[in-house]
């Protein structure tokens, strides 16, 4: 899961998704696409609107989105376009880019919807963004790759 700076979006839908599927399976990590956060932990307010939904995220810690990651991760899912140009920008191969989508494609394929970013929007953006994400991880656990 990978946002601009790792604190609002992806640590959501990294506590949704992980949530959700087989610790013992799967792997799910969040990152950001810039380093002003790093080791810092999710913005407050996702902190308060996961726990609202009986997901602890805050002990999450914000790191930078690496090449590394993708020998790692199978999937990478990105919020916004601005992140996806920035992830496949440290592809090396087609098949590193083959990884990477937005994670609301999941949902409105082929419309290129992008998660709002809430950090300047308030209290309701983080519980709208909680509600888009979380139909968002449904979906992605409902598709064969996850089963």
């Amino acid at each position: 899961m990978v946002c601009l700076g790792n604190i609002c979006r992806s640590p959501l839908a990294h506590g949704i998704l992980e949530d959700m599927l087989d610790a013992d399976r799967f792997e799910v990590q969040s990152a950001g696409t810039g380093a002003w956060h790093v080791g810092n932990k999710p913005d407050p307010r996702s902190i308060e609107v996961a726990a609202k939904n009986n997901i602890d995220i805050s002990r999450q810690k914000a790191k930078q989105f690496s090449t590394y990651d993708y020998e790692i991760y199978d999937h990478i899912f990105v919020m916004d376009k601005a992140n996806y140009r920035d992830v496949i920008k440290l592809a090396k191969t087609p098949q590193e880019i083959e990884k990477v989508s937005l994670i609301l494609e999941s949902i409105y394929p082929g419309d290129n919807k992008e998660v709002p970013d809430p950090y300047y929007g308030g209290e309701n953006g983080f519980e709208e963004v909680f509600k888009m994400l979380h139909k968002a991880c449904e979906k992605i656990v409902s598709s064969r790759a996850f089963s």
